[in-house]
């Protein structure tokens, strides 16, 4: 079995690499592994792991179907695979979002804390249920190693009576999260480029993934059949080929029937990166397997069968990719930053696919989930169990297999550790992100960091009109200086800041003042220095009697510390819209959503590649240019 021992080291190195890059991830956090960003908070984790897997693990439902519901007993010797496949699919899927949550240890809270209108709660319910599904449906086979035990025993017949129940529960729960997981991109019709965006996408996502479950069905029972030299169904998987080809045209059809029908044909034939992807997207997944599958003399050549499920494999799978990240508008334009997968990214989905496979190995080897276990099996299992040593023979061969495979795993794990860059891992922190000052005369562009991400603000509109007292806004002022702009304090984008300077007051550049001017133990009183700063502190008004604007009642700050502008910005601003709705009346009724963020940030779409352009016309006047929609 030379085929199989070779193909598992190669799975047990990648598994060693995915180790160390998995360890690197939870101990120092996603950014020490990934290329992820603001911009771009989902990558390749959610797009292959979950998305893909999920679409992967989809021939459980679909050849669950046609057996026992559609009475299609001809599927019954690959039914058992198929559904491991799809049980060993949903755990690698829960394995890889376990990496990409970043607080994995919360992943419980829905179970307890219920949000309905959500389509991850659905997605993730429907998962966790569908999960539980198949390793009821795929327990009778492991029971069945155990006959001589009566509980056991019991059980196994329980299971096997709910049988059909288990698997019509199973096929509803699989059409539920395979739909929403295109249900989540429906509210980004501005994000996504319009070849993928559809208000049908649940559908899209739908037949997709029957048609992916069939040609999975075809290449996970070639590459088994192939490594464990055993004569693939060619009866069956031929079936299976030409039942994918009515899948395949309607769903082809179904794309290009709601491209025309929204009327983005247009973008069909563009030179753009997003045309390009559509039409190699579409040449995996449809016109090469249909090809293929149409062509008899094609279909029967068992290189040309697998090639064919292969390409409709990776084409359904770079759909996911492309709905999941690669065709969103900023990383099509240079509006956003570009987004690739580090190599850490790459290597734990590589792991986690690896584990799956070598799971999936150890029931082939060590249970009945072919009609015939493979013979002269001398592999090493991914473990091997203590309890009936005759169904798995111990010889020199399993032994030597045993140290080949420890020692590959091993060496990756340490190699990769050794590959990992400390420059994330002994990082001092956030990085700080500089706040510049607001632009503009009447109306302000407030953008502190320059990523055309910020709001058109009408100074003189809420001073004029509306007779916004100028300390709403400016209530700390720099001595000696009225209406202090917000970046003054407010100096980084994300990070707290520090309005008093305490550093420029100590120099000699500075005040150059020492520390008992300001800090004086006041013995006299009977006061005593219990960590309590303040109580030993002068007030800066004792110094400084104009930081306080003239509309701004004086009080003691118990801090200096400023909040990050981002913070500083939402929190006046919708603090004060709220205020302004509860006591007008009228201007609830004109304007509901003047505290909602669609209120001062403008839709993506709005957004150009050169962000906000403007044009001085002169001194006192400043005149936004329309942004060009991409």
């Amino acid at each position: 079995m030379e085929r199989i021992n070779k193909f598992k080291l190669v799975l047990w190195i990648i598994l060693g690499i995915a180790l160390a890059a998995g360890i690197t991830r939870f101990i120092f956090g996603l950014g020490a592994t990934t290329n992820l960003s603001d911009t771009t908070p989902w990558g390749f984790w959610i797009g292959f792991d979950v998305m893909g897997g999920v679409a992967l693990a989809a021939g459980g439902f679909v050849i669950a179907a046609f057996n026992y519901i559609f009475g299609r007993k001809e599927f019954h010797s690959i039914s058992r695979a198929a559904i491991l496949t799809a049980f060993l699919g949903y755990v690698a899927v829960v394995i890889g979002l376990l990496f990409d949550l970043g607080l994995p240890w919360n992943i419980w809270h829905m179970i307890i804390f219920w949000n309905p209108h959500s389509p991850l709660f659905e997605v993730g319910w429907c998962v966790m249920l569908y999960l539980t599904v198949l390793f009821l449906e795929f327990m009778p086979v492991v029971l069945e190693r155990f006959p001589n035990l009566h509980l056991l025993s019991k059980i196994h017949k329980v299971l096997t009576k709910i049988r059909i129940p288990l698997v019509v529960l199973g096929i509803m729960l699989s059409t539920l999260h395979q739909s929403s997981l295109g249900s989540l991109f429906l509210t980004m019709p501005y994000r996504l480029h319009p070849l993928w965006w559809s208000p049908i996408l649940p559908v899209i996502f739908f037949v997709s993934a029957i048609c992916l479950g069939l040609m999975m069905v075809i290449v996970e029972n070639m590459t088994s059949s192939y490594l464990y030299k055993r004569e693939f169904e060619e009866n069956i998987l031929g079936k299976l080929s030409r039942i994918a080809v009515y899948l395949l045209l309607f769903y082809l059809v179904l794309r290009f029937g709601d491209i025309i029908i929204r009327g983005a044909g247009i973008f069909l034939f563009q030179a753009s990166w997003g045309t390009y992807l559509f039409w190699l997207e579409l040449a995996l997944t449809v016109f090469i397997p249909l090809i293929i599958f149409i062509i008899p003399k094609l279909r029967k050549q068992p290189n040309f069968l697998y090639l064919g499920a292969l390409s409709g494999v990776f084409g359904i799978v770079l759909n996911r990719l492309n709905v999941g990240g690669l065709t969103h508008l900023t990383n099509l334009t240079k509006s956003g930053s570009f987004y690739f997968p580090s190599w850490l990214e790459l290597s734990i989905s590589a792991g986690v696919v690896s584990l799956a496979m070598l799971a999936f190995f150890y029931f082939i080897e060590n249970y009945s989930v072919w009609d015939e276990k493979p013979k002269d099996i001398d592999s090493e299992p991914l473990t091997v169990p203590k309890f009936n040593t005759n169904y798995v023979y111990l010889g020199p061969t399993k032994t030597a297999n045993r140290v080949k495979f420890s020692f590959a795993f091993v060496i990756a794990f340490g190699l990769a550790f050794a590959l990992i860059s400390g420059k994330h891992i002994y990082s001092k922190g956030f990085d700080k992100t500089p706040v510049y000052k607001a632009r503009g005369g009447d109306t302000l562009l407030i953008d502190g960091n320059r990523n055309g991400y910020g709001v058109m603000f009408p100074h003189k509109f809420h001073g004029d009109s509306i007779k916004i007292a100028c300390g709403k806004c400016h209530h700390l002022n720099k001595p000696k200086d009225k209406n202090t702009q917000c970046f003054e304090c407010h100096n980084d984008m994300y990070l707290t800041g520090d309005a008093f300077r305490h550093d420029w007051h100590t120099s000699a550049q500075g005040a150059n003042l020492n520390c008992f001017e300001c800090h004086k133990h006041n013995v006299n009183k009977g006061e005593e220095f219990r960590g309590n700063m303040a109580a030993i502190t002068k007030l800066c008004l004792k110094c400084h009697n104009d930081l306080f604007p003239a509309d701004v009642k004086v009080k003691i700050l118990k801090t200096y510390v400023t909040l990050s502008y981002t913070d500083a910005m939402h929190k006046l601003c919708i603090n004060c819209h709220k205020e302004r709705l509860a006591a007008d009346s009228l201007l609830r009724k004109s304007k509901p959503g003047l505290a909602l963020c669609s209120n001062c940030h403008p839709k993506p779409a709005q957004y150009s590649a050169e962000h906000k352009l403007f044009t001085k016309q002169n001194v006192n006047k400043w005149v936004v240019v329309p942004p060009r929609l991409k």
